[in-house]
């Protein structure tokens, strides 16, 4: 009996994937485990030339009508809806969701809302899921994507993020030609408080024990023996010895005081880390004041958004080094531009060498904290921001199912004002007490070793190709 061909079709649906699965070794396991892997990619075809001599087929981009959006909007609303008792996070998103515009989509958010309300159940969302693939069946990119499908016969389509909305047609093009789809879970905090899923998948990846309990919670028709917990390949360069820099090239770069401790204040962006600037006046003002110890100061802004809201901290500090991550918007006309961007070789090097070099890290309850605790590095997170302070209210976070355990492991110091986060800086700089508890959190949020990840997770979706 002839043995079928295994050939995977990677699906990279934006920059992040792009950075974690082809500047990552993840190729390299895939390669030596399927006899063909073929990249799908939302993103211009062109990019990967210098990574990879893998064959690439950019995809055309699908952008949603409003038929299409509006069964997806219902699908995630129903979702948030069924699973808001007690998660402050769905409730929070349901509360972003909601529309006053007097616009098409306006009032029709405003209806799906009260549809849902009655609505909501886990067979009224499939069903929602069911006339949104509906809208889309006969849209001239759906048939492209199926006849891309048809030509290839791909044994297994791995989604390298479950949530996008333009790849929705491409999962349903899988599906009705029977073939096998597999998805994996983005980020910490994409289950416990963000809406549904693009779709519905065969198999998902996720990152620990505890994503696994949370994809079973809110997806109730998903099995077990549909998941596998293979850690994540997002810090998996880390873990890479052609992205390490030596010390004394990360102190030429940013032209620090090689007799001083490094701090590094790590941004997120201003959709959720309206306070930024606020910790980073702080911080330098208390340098300048003596306040702390004299120290380097860096900051590194987000990736997906323009570093123009700090130009008043680079006129007014000038000893603050900063670092704007070096990442291409390689398309601009596109639904979710900020998803075109990608990083560049050189930004992975200096963001692994901030991580290994500098001495303490403060970031407002992002993921950067991980990235430090995996250098075993302390992190300090300020959330000054409450209801009645005037301030953005930050602090609503702490409600959030990831930010719990973040706040139960104590693997950080949480702090709520000027005070409190001086004395944290002077605390962690002079006595780190904390390690044991970063390295516990690290192994219940990030449930496989980096050097590991990617050839389990290769070997997770070889078995079921």
């Amino acid at each position: 009996m002839q043995n079928i061909k295994s050939k995977l079709a990677l699906v990279i649906t934006d920059g992040v994937g792009f950075r974690n699965f082809i500047l990552s070794d993840f190729l390299k396991f895939a390669n030596q485990s399927f006899d063909e892997v073929v990249i799908l990619s939302c993103l211009p075809k062109e990019i990967y030339n210098e990574h990879t001599h893998l064959r690439v087929i950019e995809l055309d981009v699908f952008e949603e009508r409003f038929k299409t959006w509006f069964f997806r909007k219902a699908k995630e609303i129903a979702h948030l809806k069924l699973h808001e008792k007690g998660n402050l996070g769905i409730q929070d998103n349901l509360k972003t969701n909601d529309s006053k515009l007097k616009t098409p989509r306006g009032y029709a958010t405003r209806f799906i809302y009260k549809l849902t309300s009655l609505f909501h159940s886990e067979k009224n969302i499939q069903q929602f899921q069911k006339l949104q693939n509906l809208t889309f069946s006969n849209h001239k990119i759906t048939k492209e994507y199926k006849s891309i499908l048809e030509k290839e016969q791909f044994t297994l389509l791995f989604f390298t993020h479950q949530r996008p909305p333009y790849i929705a047609p491409l999962v349903y093009a899988a599906q009705q030609l029977k073939l096998r789809t597999a998805a994996f879970i983005f980020s910490w905090d994409n289950l416990a408080s963000k809406g549904r899923m693009a779709s519905n998948f065969d198999y998902y990846l996720v990152w620990s024990d505890l994503m696994k309990q949370d994809l079973l919670q809110f997806y109730t028709s998903i099995e077990q023996e549909q998941i596998k917990v293979v850690g994540t390949p997002q810090f998996v360069p880390y873990a890479m010895p052609n992205y390490k820099i030596p010390k004394v090239e990360f102190i030429e770069e940013f032209n620090l005081n090689t007799n001083l401790k490094t701090i590094c204040f790590s941004c997120g962006d201003i959709s959720t880390s309206k306070n930024d600037e606020l910790y980073i006046e702080i911080i330098a003002t208390a340098i300048v004041e003596k306040s702390i110890e004299p120290v380097n100061f860096i900051v590194r802004t987000s990736p997906a958004e323009d570093p123009i809201r700090f130009q008043t901290l680079v006129d007014n500090f000038s000893f603050i080094k900063w670092n704007f991550p070096k990442w291409k918007q390689v398309r601009a006309n596109h639904q979710e531009s900020w998803s075109q961007r990608i990083p560049t070789i050189e930004d992975i090097k200096q963001l692994r060498a901030l991580l290994e070099y500098s001495d303490l890290n403060i970031n407002m309850l992002s993921t950067m904290s991980l990235d430090f605790m995996l250098f075993d590095k302390p992190v300090i997170n300020p959330i000054f921001g409450n209801v009645n302070n005037g301030l953005y209210n930050d602090q609503r976070f702490l409600g959030y199912a990831h930010i719990q355990h973040l706040v139960n492991s104590q693997s950080s110091r949480i702090v709520k004002n000027k005070e409190q986060l001086i004395q944290a800086i002077i605390a962690y700089l002079n006595n780190d007490t904390d390690s044991i508890n970063r390295k516990n959190f690290i192994k219940q949020q990030v449930g496989v070793s980096l050097e590991e990840t990617n050839k389990q997770l290769v070997a997770s979706l070889k078995i079921w190709a």
